[in-house]
């Protein structure tokens, strides 16, 4: 794999997903801004470029896991569907989980740490724009993928609904880059999931939790933004 500095982070990524913990580790956002060459992204962030590369040239050249899965190469309408059993039903499920324990988190160690305050209501925040932003994916755009899926099979043609896939393509990709940001707001406020020297077991529990969801977050929007997306796009214009 030839990775040069004018290489697209997220198709990098979407070609390799190891190297996301090169970017994940030196601050670089691969899935909501990927459309970033490495050198934007290292000078964005001050980091050397040419010390990145070496990382990620380092890290392909390595034997390749052999339960690592290509979703370059899946049918449009299975990744839709792996998106939504996976990433949604996770997204649905640690609401429930995480909800519970940070408002008792941010109850009782609130005032000597009130950060927690702000950390509990951006989550709240993301419970009701992410499971909006789901639901609309469920209901309009994975239907008009899969429906473009079948022509193509068919050698028929669809007409969306919408005018053109690209439309709610672009308003999912604005609601991931809010979502993105307020991640990067919640992992600020909490020294990227650190818990203090006082913290109790419930508040190191959900500190962990929601450093799991972030990471979720990520490959989440990453399947969307650098494959689904690019290729749904693909697809409608071949059609």
């Amino acid at each position: 794999m030839n990775i040069t500095k004018e290489t697209i982070v997220g198709e990098l990524v979407a070609q390799d997903y190891r190297t996301a913990s090169v970017f994940k580790k030196n601050g670089i956002d691969f899935c909501c801004n990927g459309n970033r060459t490495i050198d934007e992204a290292c000078t964005q962030r001050q980091k050397n470029t040419e010390e990145i590369l070496q990382y990620l040239k380092e890290i392909t050249a390595q034997k390749n896991d052999a339960s690592a899965v290509d979703f370059t190469t899946w049918p449009l309408d299975l990744l839709a569907d792996y998106i939504e059993k996976k990433h949604h039903r996770y997204v649905e499920t640690k609401f429930q989980e995480i909800t519970p324990f940070l408002h008792k988190v941010a109850r009782v160690h609130g005032d000597r740490h009130p950060e927690l305050v702000e950390v509990e209501e951006l989550f709240n925040e993301s419970m009701g724009d992410l499971t909006a932003h789901m639901k609309k994916e469920e209901l309009i755009l994975f239907p008009f993928i899969r429906k473009m899926v079948s022509a193509q099979r068919s050698h028929t043609s669809v007409q969306a609904p919408f005018g053109t896939v690209q439309n709610p393509i672009q308003m999912m990709m604005h609601e991931h880059n809010t979502e993105g940001e307020r991640f990067r707001k919640i992992a600020e406020l909490t020294q990227n999931y650190q818990p203090p020297q006082d913290a109790c077991n419930t508040y190191r529990v959900t500190f962990a939790l929601l450093k799991e969801f972030e990471e979720d977050l990520h490959q989440h929007i990453h399947l969307e933004n650098n494959i689904l997306f690019p290729k749904a796009v693909e697809l409608e214009h071949s059609l």
